[in-house]
């Protein structure tokens, strides 16, 4: 089983202006995600995408196997995740002359995961057979029980009500908040391009404290804060 790790960090952030490559305990952002693939043990390859010679350069300074540069139409805010990891595993492929089994691509937004997480979801994919895997953690807001949605005339209400309704939060169907911090696929299931809820699409759960997403100046200092505690 082959396995090649993508981890794909555009140059361009509005909420946190180089965050990819700000330095979290005293390294870029980007190194955490590098070193948990990197003590995983699980990779052949491991490779980093990005239209950003800087942050290509801390890839290349953290030891990653390759650096890839992706094309100005793939780095763009409106550009979708899919496609910009097709052309990163093409290009790593096109390289080393051979296909992968299994991609997993790590979010470099996402540095307080563990390798085990990483070594969990890769192996639910391949205990369950699955086609791909997504990650995250429960839900702070249930469909069925306390989430609303707003209707057309701007009233709400519940986005999943049930007959008879659920009057007890624990009576409700599990729900979880994706956190992106991983995706597994195996290679056809990636490369057929039809998204990423699949027939076997599993969720490997991660608690909150290791979910944390870095999208605003608030989050970098929340991930500072739980960093902290744990060296």
């Amino acid at each position: 089983m082959t396995r090649l790790c993508t981890i794909l960090a555009r140059g361009g952030s509005k909420g946190v202006p180089g965050k990819n490559i700000r330095p979290l305990l005293g390294k870029p952002l980007i190194t955490h995600s590098i070193e948990q693939a990197q003590a995983s043990g699980l990779f052949d390859h491991i490779a980093v995408s990005s239209d950003d010679q800087a942050i290509l350069a801390a890839a290349g300074a953290a030891g990653v196997d390759h650096l890839i540069e992706r094309p100005a139409e793939l780095a763009t805010d409106k550009a979708a995740k899919l496609p910009a990891i097709m052309h990163c595993v093409e290009m790593v492929e096109k390289q080393v002359g051979t296909t992968f089994d299994v991609i997993v691509d790590l979010q470099p937004t996402s540095p307080l995961r563990l390798p085990n997480d990483i070594v969990g979801a890769v192996s639910l994919l391949e205990e369950r057979a699955a086609d791909n895997v997504i990650t995250g953690s429960p839900a702070k807001c249930s469909p069925y029980f306390n989430l609303v949605e707003e209707r057309g005339d701007g009233s709400v209400g519940l986005s999943k009500p049930t007959d008879p309704p659920i009057v007890r939060r624990q009576d409700a169907p599990l729900t979880f908040d994706m956190n992106g911090s991983i995706y597994v696929w195996r290679r056809a299931a990636l490369m057929g391009d039809t998204g990423l809820f699949l027939s076997k699409t599993f969720l490997f759960e991660m608690p909150e404290e290791r979910s944390a997403d870095i999208d605003t100046e608030l989050d970098f200092q929340f991930v500072e804060f739980l960093s902290n505690l744990t060296t």
